[in-house]
């Protein structure tokens, strides 16, 4: 494991220091093992690592490449850890969404394009006006990822879009069970586009925490009740 690790710092390094580049096709494995001074097997287990990260590109019978190397793709990987959450930490979860997602509610007002406000007009008035609870979430997952991805930051936009799947059940849970809840959603979905369309930067942080936070409130209040 230790020779694995540093075989990955040595490709590590070479990205960083911009002898390989996005898009760079590797050196042959014979060569580029030579080159670093590392064994072959130990070079095929970091290129097998670092393809699992999105790092590295591994095309059979082409050869193996540097990805894009941009947020989304590298973030992937961040998104497949956090399918393993616990359901005990779904609060933790909600709690980094809180400093987040107004911090880039905030950043789309003011960077936000008539087109992009069209779309998500369009995107809510598809819902009609009595959802399922399904389709209301799956509405709500992409409402937000609209709304981070207008932010013009793709790091912060990858990184909430990674986050989102572990709250997915607790926002279904809450539609079944809260009433009012529903209504609610789409009420809070509407006040933060009005922000965002008057470029609203405090009002579309404010909306956005409220957002959160009545989902938060709620879901650490059930589960006091149930302990």
């Amino acid at each position: 494991m230790a020779v694995t690790g540093e075989a990955i710092d040595k490709i590590k390094d070479m990205i960083t220091n911009g002898l390989l580049r996005p898009g760079d096709r590797l050196p042959k494995e014979a060569d580029l093992a030579s080159e670093l001074g590392l064994s072959r097997s130990s070079l095929r287990e970091a290129v097998r690592a670092l393809s699992l990260i999105h790092v590295l590109d591994v095309r059979q019978g082409d050869g193996t490449y540097v990805t894009s190397l941009e947020p989304a793709r590298l973030l992937e990987a961040m998104s497949f850890v956090v399918d393993f959450h616990r359901d005990d930490t779904v609060l933790e979860f909600l709690e980094v969404r809180r400093i987040l997602e107004p911090a880039a509610t905030a950043m789309a007002a003011e960077r936000i394009t008539d087109r992009q406000i069209a779309d998500l007009r369009a995107h809510l008035a598809a819902l009609g006006s009595a959802p399922t609870v399904e389709d209301l979430v799956s509405n709500d997952l992409e409402f937000h990822r609209q709304v981070c991805t207008s932010s013009g930051n793709t790091v912060l936009a990858s990184l909430l879009d990674s986050m989102s799947g572990p709250t997915t059940r607790a926002r279904v849970w809450r539609g079944l069970t809260q009433e009012g809840a529903l209504t609610r959603t789409m009420s809070e979905h509407e006040a933060i586009l009005d922000a965002l369309a008057a470029h609203d930067t405090e009002g579309a942080r404010a909306w956005a925490t409220i957002h959160i936070v009545s989902i938060e409130q709620w879901l650490r209040k059930t589960l006091n009740d149930r302990a």
